[in-house]
């Protein structure tokens, strides 16, 4: 593997130029960057096609291959990403407070870019695009080490971007690709004092505990999602159904799916026969006895349904999979305790209607993300209106849940003086 230090210095010298370029010399860059990707989709979705069938021979997981998969529609969400951060405000130059001193000199808080970022995530090539667009907009250059599964993918949407970037009047050395396939890599990036200002990863348990045992430089931490969704009798059960269904089944392989649901005991007769019967041939579940006897003990077994006697390592378990847990609680309080036990501070659900349970389940959970009535789903960037996303934070510092343009920011401090000395 050659060294990376040739891109290191590549990407901070494009960074100190990209930090004076304006909001319209921005967009115009990020919309030649959209304009490449459109224009380049048949080489991009070839390359991916390529990916895919090299994973599927490595017997992937499916619901890992759903992670790694472009197509038409999904390239589609990827160009609307980019296009959203355009019409977002730039978040540079920015004054956040003001004030006078009692002796005359005026201090202003303004936002600068963050600086040179990398990216170190597992085989999903739309991060690829999505930290490209933030962090160009944030005014930080970028380096993306993506997984070798997406290789080829990630290869073709850099090409893409770096030629729009140069039909559209920007910078193109502000985004570079690790592309060596080796972990070396890694290990390259982690210890880049001097030259990488923040490091991100995204990805599995393995991947960010590396990342964050082994780094010498600033890093923000995503967290892996073991959510979790809290069921009481006083909710509307087929609606339950249906968030439930969604919050597992709609995409498995994502950090924001559920992983385990907690039902109270008084509402397992009404729930469990019919989410039984709506993932009978969709996903496994681990059931505790109480979850399992409501179940099966009217005689019910829809076809195709699989379940299992869960154990304790499935409490503590992101499947990111076709498979759900479910434990019977006693208590709202006995939910709680579980989640703030078990889950991974990233999103977490309750289902009731009463007012009481959900104000003190939001003021007691611990996440980055805490929902009521509704699929845990929708922790993403692009559905909270970021157009994109660099990851899900679940660290408790200045970027904690999905992390957008403001995390790439930083502050500065502007004083102006008549001439005071310090006495």
């Amino acid at each position: 593997m050659n060294s990376l230090k040739p891109i290191f210095t590549s990407l901070k010298t494009a960074q100190a130029a990209l930090a004076l370029q304006n909001r319209r010399q921005k967009d115009d860059a990020l919309a030649g960057a959209s304009a490449a990707i459109d224009a380049g989709r048949a080489e991009i979705l070839a390359a991916n096609k390529a990916d895919v069938e090299k994973a599927r021979t490595g017997e992937m997981k499916e619901a890992l291959i759903d992670r790694l998969l472009l197509n038409d529609k999904r390239l589609d969400g990827i160009i609307e990403g980019i296009e959203t951060v355009i019409r977002q405000e730039d978040p540079i130059g920015k004054v956040k407070a003001g004030w006078t001193l009692p002796n005359g000199l005026f201090i202003e808080q303004t936002t600068v870019p963050l600086g040179v970022a990398a990216i170190i995530y597992e085989s999903r090539p739309n991060v690829t695009a999505d930290a490209f667009s933030l962090a160009y907009k944030a005014g930080c250059a970028i380096l993306l080490r993506g997984s070798s599964a997406a290789l080829e993918s990630n290869r073709a949407i850099v090409k893409a971007i770096k030629a729009g970037l140069a039909d559209g009047g920007g910078i193109p050395d502000a985004v570079a690709l690790a592309d060596s396939g080796s972990r070396d890599e890694v290990d390259e990036i982690l210890s880049a004092r001097g030259y990488i200002d923040v490091v991100l990863p995204r990805g599995g348990k393995e991947l960010i505990r590396r990342v964050v045992d082994n780094a010498r430089v600033p890093v923000i931490e995503t967290g892996e999602g073991n959510c979790h969704i809290y069921v009481e009798p006083s909710a509307d059960i087929s609606n339950a159904v249906e968030i439930i269904v969604n919050a597992k089944v709609q995409k498995p392989g994502a950090c924001n799916a559920v992983e385990t649901i907690l039902v109270r005991r008084d509402a397992l007769a009404a729930l469990m026969p019919s989410l039984a019967a709506a993932l009978a041939g969709k996903a496994e579940l681990r059931c505790d006895g109480p979850a399992r006897a409501a179940i099966t003990g009217g005689g019910l077994k829809p076809a195709g349904l699989v379940i299992k006697d869960a154990v304790e390592e499935d409490w503590e378990t992101e499947f990111l999979d076709y498979i759900l847990a479910v434990k019977t609680v006693d208590s709202l309080k006995e939910a709680i305790d579980h989640i703030n036990k078990y889950g991974t501070r990233h999103s977490e659900a309750i289902l009731t209607n009463d007012l009481a349970a959900q104000a003190e389940f939001r003021r007691r959970v611990d996440a980055a993300c805490v929902y009521v009535n509704a699929s845990t789903r929708f922790t993403d960037g692009g559905e909270f209106g970021f157009g994109a996303e660099l990851g899900i934070s679940t660290q408790k510092f200045h970027a904690r849940g999905p992390m957008g343009l403001e995390a790439l920011t930083t502050i500065k401090y502007l004083i102006s003086g008549t001439g005071q000395v310090r006495k």
